[in-house]
């Protein structure tokens, strides 16, 4: 199915008056967005516990973690598809309702199943993010579109950046239940405030649900990324991860042939392989792999034992403390990327952002003796992901049909976890390939398999700079904002 591109510049505008407080809205969709990113580092500072708390072994507690990243990844382009066959509005109050009840699912568990079932909920709930991000373009006025989308957009990031140090707190002081005692509260005030002050807008395009490409797209994509992330465990050569990886890999072959040849596909790939939208994925990979290398290697180097030589013996704790600044950095670079997108445009400003990211691991190569000197790594890496995760939506934006924009921010997400599923992979068999002994049978990273991470994560980074760049300059003429039509609004609960 193809489609004509409409004008970036005809995207629809909230009347003034009709729309009250546009600040509140955005304000609602950024926090919406952060509590759906928050739970992808929930469990992180507990899940060495995870085996004792649910009486399992390491291995299945280690689905506590790939559950959400799966669910999250196959839930958000199907969410962005729904979102523009039924309203945006209606996904996000169901996301934030599938948000709630996976909190209190885990809350309730204390065994494992129960417990895999609530974290593959909070993993659904991430389709909130894209549909957020394709709907605050649509309730912004003109001048504030680029900032609102960049301040949504940097919420992947900042979610993760401070879940780390709160749920550390809430671990040790608390019950680690009320880690998702917290999640569920939080998501029912987002609920509410989604329900009452997001207005509906009518900007449905309805079709039929393609079930065929939405089951092919979950086992396809899951199977390799069980396969990538279990790669270390399983062990790259052994038959399980084989099996996950080409398995998968010949379902979305097929898949892919499926999609073509619908009439009404989940993802229309021909828009996808456009040069900017298909560039603008690339990057997002790579990029998605830079931001999550430095998340995995640098709380390791903190928490490493002193006594090695090269670690730094914080608490987890400690090292959440030290990581928790580079959320707030993300937060205050998204007005940065913003004035780069009016001023530069989106193809130069996702370039901008994946540089200084690179530049935040050369900064980490330099500066590896205390924890102050990561953090500095850290808040460098943590302001280009600022600057680059809030061009990549506006890309997609303008280069997809209005009917297309959920699904299109959607897939690019995905493309963003793709990348930071791959960067854990890669850097824990970059971690385990060279080890020094603790004695007693203990092994640990050696400082070299740290360095080598850091050239990893900056090579990876700077190459998703020179693929952004291969995006299409547009015309300094379309990027200048012009009067725009108005978009029809239905009363929120709050205003009929």
């Amino acid at each position: 199915m193809t489609s004509s591109l409409p004008a970036p510049t005809d995207l629809p505008t909230p009347p003034v008056g009709r729309l009250a407080g546009p600040g509140l809205v955005i304000a609602v969709l950024c926090l919406g967005s952060l509590s759906g990113s928050l739970m992808q580092s929930l469990v992180i500072p507990i899940q060495s516990e995870l085996p004792r708390l649910l009486g399992t072994d390491p291995g299945s507690a280690s689905w506590a973690v790939t559950a959400t990243l799966l669910a999250a990844a196959v839930t958000m382009p199907v969410s962005g598809r729904l979102a523009d066959m039924y309203g945006k509005k209606k996904v996000l109050v169901v996301s934030a309702g599938v948000l709630v009840v996976g909190s209190t699912v885990a809350a309730l568990s204390s065994s494992l199943a129960p417990f895999l079932v609530g974290r593959a909920l909070q993993g659904m709930a991430m389709g909130y993010v894209p549909v957020a991000i394709s709907l605050v373009r649509e309730v912004a006025p003109p001048e504030r579109r680029a900032g609102a989308v960049a301040a949504v957009s940097a919420t992947l990031g900042v979610g993760g950046a401070l879940g780390l140090p709160l749920s550390a707190w809430i671990a040790e002081d608390y019950s680690w239940h009320g880690l998702f005692w917290l999640s569920a509260v939080l998501a029912a005030v987002i609920l509410a405030l989604t329900a009452l002050v997001v207005p509906g807008i009518h900007d449905e395009h309805p079709g039929r649900l393609d079930l065929v490409g939405v089951a092919g797209l979950a086992v396809g994509l899951s199977s390799v990324l069980i396969g990538v992330s279990k790669g270390s465990d399983w062990g790259w050569a052994h038959g399980r991860t084989l099996g996950a990886v080409v398995g998968g890999v010949l379902v979305l072959a097929a898949w892919t042939v499926h999609e073509l040849r619908h009439d009404d596909p989940l993802v229309d790939l021909r828009t996808t392989v456009r040069r900017p939208v298909l560039f603008t994925n690339l990057a997002a990979v790579l990029i998605g792999f830079g931001m999550m290398a430095q998340a995995i290697v640098v709380p390791q180097l903190l928490e490493m034992p002193a006594e090695t030589g090269f670690g730094l013996g914080q608490t987890i704790l400690q090292a959440g403390l030290w990581m928790a600044p580079g959320g707030l950095m993300m937060m205050l670079f998204a007005p940065v990327s913003s004035r780069l997108i009016t001023t530069v445009g989106a193809r130069v400003t996702l370039a901008v952002g994946a540089a200084v990211i690179s530049a935040g691991y050369v900064v980490a190569l330099a500066l590896m003796a205390a924890p102050w000197q990561l953090m500095v790594a850290s808040l460098v890496a943590s302001a280009g992901v600022g600057i680059g995760y809030a061009a990549m939506p506006t890309l997609i934006l303008d280069n997809v049909p209005a009917h297309e924009a959920g699904s299109g921010v959607g897939v690019n997400a995905l493309m963003r976890s793709v990348g930071t599923t791959v960067a854990g992979a890669v850097m824990a068999a970059i971690l385990t390939s060279d080890t020094v002994s603790l004695g007693g049978g203990v092994a640990i990273p050696a400082e070299g398999a740290f360095r080598l991470c850091f050239l990893v994560g900056a090579a990876a980074a700077l190459a998703g700079a020179l693929v952004a760049l291969l995006v299409p300059r547009r015309p300094a003429a379309e990027r200048a904002p012009r009067p725009r039509a108005a978009a029809t609004l239905r009363p929120s609960a709050a205003q009929s």
